[in-house]
């Protein structure tokens, strides 16, 4: 863990600094919008799933308001035109998720803290999962959940932190999530900004 934690110091010390807490302010900026750019952040965060997320970035800026008003073979015709690999399925779940776009930000703040929001989101939002709801609850300004996808698995396992599981269940998802805890706590970060200095090792870009 130690050469961790001073690869993640080292990047304090750089503009790499700058560019996290941009994207943190960004992220809680997203969590005092309406109902309508939740529901596209969320929109965003299941087309995410294994799938680039610069491209997934580009889709979601060019459909916009497509993914309020658009019937479901209107946004899988659209995401197939716009290069997406899984236009019929996400578009099958983004159209399902519309029965919680009007009440989305009610229903978040009715819960007491982010854990209970993520299983919640897992439970009723098909197309997120563990991943992909902590994805969606830091993109609107929580903190405090870890995003564990083959990156963060594989540089903790470069840092022989965790051994790679064979899959990620929900038992192995937490356990590596409490490995990332410690390590936030070690460097006196949140898991937020912890997962942005970690993608930036792996990809040298601090993306949502």
């Amino acid at each position: 863990m130690d050469r961790l934690l001073r690869a993640i110091r080292d990047l304090e010390n750089s503009k790499v600094r700058r560019l996290v807490k941009k994207r943190i302010k960004e992220f809680e900026a997203n969590g005092r919008k309406q109902n309508t750019a939740l529901f596209k952040e969320m929109c965003f965060c299941i087309l995410a799933a294994n799938f680039n997320a610069e491209r997934t970035t580009q889709i979601q800026r060019t459909v916009g308001d497509g993914f309020l008003t658009l019937s479901r073979p209107e946004l899988s015709r659209e995401l197939r035109e716009l290069g997406y690999r899984f236009p019929n399925t996400r578009a099958s779940y983004i159209f399902e998720a519309q029965e919680v776009k009007s009440s989305l930000k009610g229903i978040l703040a009715s819960f007491d803290n982010e854990n209970v929001m993520r299983e919640w989101l897992c439970e009723n939002v098909k197309g997120l999962g563990y991943k992909e709801a902590s994805h969606f609850l830091r993109n609107i300004g929580c903190k405090n959940l870890a995003i564990i996808d083959s990156h963060i698995m594989h540089l903790l396992g470069d840092h022989e932190l965790i051994e790679m599981p064979a899959t990620l269940t929900k038992k192995r998802y937490l356990e590596i999530e409490e490995v990332l805890r410690k390590i936030s706590q070690k460097a006196g970060l949140s898991l937020a900004e912890l997962d942005l200095y970690l993608w930036y090792m792996e990809t040298g870009k601090v993306l949502k």
